[in-house]
Formats: C-alpha cells, structure tokens, sequence
C-alpha cells in the first residue's frame, strides 16, 4: 500500500466498492425488474436508470429535462442516453415532447407508468436500507447520511480532466504502464 494514503483512506475504498456491488446483485435486480415490470416484461436496467435520472431532475414533475441532461446525470455519452431514452419511451415510462424553444431539443417527462417505477424503486431502495441500518442509533443514521453525502457530492464533482486525472495518480505514469501485461 501507498505509504502516503491512511488506512481509513483504503477502509473507504473497499467499502465503496462493495457498495457498487451490493446495489448489483443479481436477485435484487431480478426482483425488482419482475416486480416494476410493464406489459408483463420485466423492466430493463437502463429504463430504471433513465427514469432514475429524469426523476432526479424534477421530471416527475414540471422540471425541463433533455437527453442532454440524462447523459450528464448518468455520465454517459450524449448518443448513449438518446438510444437509453428511446427505449425507456417505447417501452412506456417516458414522453418526450419538443422544445417550444429549440425543435431539436426534446423534453422529458415520467409517464404515469414511469412514475409508479419510481415509486417502486424509491420504496425498496429505502426499505433496504432501513433494514441495513434498523440497529444504529438515530444519531449514527444522521451522521452516517451527513457524511455519505458529502463524500458522494465530492466524488460527483471531481474534476475528471487532465490535471484531476494526473493528481490520482492516472496519468501516463511509467510505473502504471508497465503494470500492463505484455499482450494488452
């Protein structure tokens, strides 16, 4: 281990880690794909992640959201989101209108069966955790949220460019590329 990093720095990362893990399981997906399912299909993974992201947006209700938008909240490549957006639209959970503005320019918004999606998916998420954390004391909850959100938002805007790159240490470093087996 890098002497220059904490051990609480390393306790962090694994626990993020299993985190991105845990949400990936399998039999959580399974289930709640059958349970949000629609027209008797289970849901796909990237309509829930398109309807997580209008939502997150305020396109449940009023709130102007644009594929653009989509791609920036999922990360993802702006053609990416657009194809992701097509099929959560054929499937039924999103509309999409022109902008009165810009005719190239779409407007999102969560169909009545995209909303109830929603619903769904915001309720087991949250039962799951309050079973995860049902035996910590209101104060350990409070200051757990407070702190996961901080590091969450930190994580979010950290600048991905050449200089946020090179200063964890992914820049084109010899020791890095030598790490690399031959055949890659």
């Amino acid at each position: 281990m890098n002497p220059h990093i904490d051990a609480s720095v390393a306790e962090i990362e694994r626990a993020a880690f299993q985190l991105r893990r845990l949400w990936a399981k399998p039999q959580f997906l399974q289930r709640l794909r059958e349970r949000c399912g629609h027209g008797g299909r289970p849901i796909q993974l990237s309509s829930l992640l398109v309807i997580h992201a209008i939502a997150g947006q305020g396109g449940a209700g009023n709130g102007d959201v644009t594929v653009g938008a989509v791609a920036d909240f999922l990360d993802i490549d702006p053609s990416t989101a657009s194809r992701l957006v097509g099929h959560a639209t054929d499937a039924g959970f999103v509309s999409r209108t022109s902008s009165p503005v810009d005719a190239r320019r779409a407007h999102l918004r969560l169909t009545e069966a995209g909303d109830r999606v929603r619903a769904l998916t915001d309720e087991f998420r949250r039962r799951f955790i309050a079973q995860l954390v049902a035996d910590w004391s209101e104060e350990d909850r409070r200051m757990f949220a407070h702190l996961l959100g901080r590091f969450a938002e930190a994580a979010a805007n950290f600048p991905t460019n050449a200089g946020g790159l090179e200063a964890v240490g992914l820049g084109a470093e010899p020791e890095l590329e030598s790490a690399r087996r031959p055949d890659e």
